[in-house]
């Protein structure tokens, strides 16, 4: 019954309801498996804890923020109104969902339109697909008067949608061009599917500054397509892709003169999700889905901003526990990596046991 009704709305209803039916509160294996080694002297308190990061050249006064997401519906719109009353009231930075859909058909640019009007002067990411060129990528900038462009690759979901796209040639050389003729900075993002290392090094040889290696575990977009298609569609793909640890690992094994500063995204769903992908070098960490489901009417848009705050309070609580006061020092903590990450690793020839020591070089 549930995927009859959502055959009768618009692909971006769609998409929301589809991503609902895949929400769960448990992390994704991997960040389960990974764990801190238990240290009994903190030696410190929380007062001690910044949490400010800068990022694509913009502070942050929080190391997370609520990842793309939607917009193109009038439901859609709804969700981009509370996201954008929750950015104003917390200071958290948003990122759209795609802008394409209101490039298309203007009619729709309100739904995106309202996440500045409800939230002027806070950090807010547009979004576009990397099959766009420059002109619309200016555009999608304008629409959102954002501080940064999100261009998203998307090839497994695009060859599951019955509509979308097959021609993937000139994808890095939109990217480029975009990140040489835009003003506003560019980061380059995954959808759920994780990056390589090669991957990672390819952006940065075009000039890419700023990667979310949005890797598996959250929202499954095959998985969302293949329901779409019915019984037409490409099960072997569900689950395709790394996940957010294992496609870190690969970002951070690259040599870090001229390595892309790099985000984390992909099934964080907690604090402790939040400080493993910093602590494993990312930057900055998105989360999407766990905010949605708290924006799905207006009644919970209180209960938004307490998750929000209190997710906020409690990433500077677990680097107490950690005894890090800073992004910085908490890449200096020992982490011991699950054992599927260990193989990955041993079988790309990535030193894991790096992460397992790492304190040692600092006493």
């Amino acid at each position: 019954m549930f995927e009859k009704e959502v055959v009768s709305l618009n692909r971006k209803d769609q998409h929301v309801a589809l991503a609902n039916q895949q929400f769960s509160m448990e992390s994704a294996k991997d960040f389960v498996q990974t764990r801190f080694v238990h240290q009994s002297l903190p030696e410190l308190q929380v007062g001690d804890v910044c949490l400010q990061t800068s990022v694509a050249g913009l502070t942050m006064e929080m190391p997370f923020f609520i990842n793309a997401m939607t917009g193109g519906s009038e439901r859609t719109k709804l969700i981009n109104q509370l996201l954008g009353i929750i950015g104003h009231l917390t200071k958290v930075p948003i990122a759209s969902g795609s802008v394409s859909a209101a490039l298309k058909d203007p009619s729709v640019a309100d739904s995106f339109r309202i996440l500045r009007g409800e939230n002027p002067h806070g950090i807010i990411f547009a979004n576009l697909g990397a099959h766009h060129d420059l002109e619309n990528a200016k555009r999608a900038v304008d629409l959102l008067e954002a501080d940064g462009l999100q261009l998203h690759l998307n090839a497994p979901q695009e060859l599951v949608m019955r509509e979308g796209d097959r021609d993937f040639s000139m994808w890095l050389k939109n990217i480029e061009a975009i990140v040489r003729g835009i003003e506003v900075p560019v980061i380059v993002k995954e959808v759920g599917f994780g990056m390589s290392r090669e991957t990672v090094a390819r952006l940065a040889s075009v000039g890419v500054k700023t990667v979310d290696i949005s890797g598996t575990g959250g929202t499954d977009f095959v998985l969302i397509e293949n329901i779409r298609r019915g019984g037409d569609g490409y099960p072997l793909l569900n689950g395709w892709g790394q996940s957010t640890v294992i496609s870190l690992v690969e970002a951070m094994s690259l040599p870090a003169e001229g390595r892309p500063e790099i985000i984390a995204s992909g099934g964080i769903k907690n604090e402790l999700d939040i400080i493993k992908s910093l602590a494993l070098g990312a930057e900055l960490v998105g989360i999407s889905n766990r905010i949605l489901q708290l924006v799905q009417n207006n009644q919970n848009i209180d209960r938004a901003i307490y998750e929000v705050r209190r997710l906020e309070e409690r990433v500077a609580e677990m680097m107490v526990l950690v005894g890090a006061k800073n992004i910085a020092e908490l890449r200096q903590k020992d982490l011991i990596l699950g054992p599927d990450v260990q193989a990955w690793c041993t079988a790309r020839e990535i030193d894991w046991k790096q992460y397992a020591n790492r304190s040692m070089k600092y006493l």
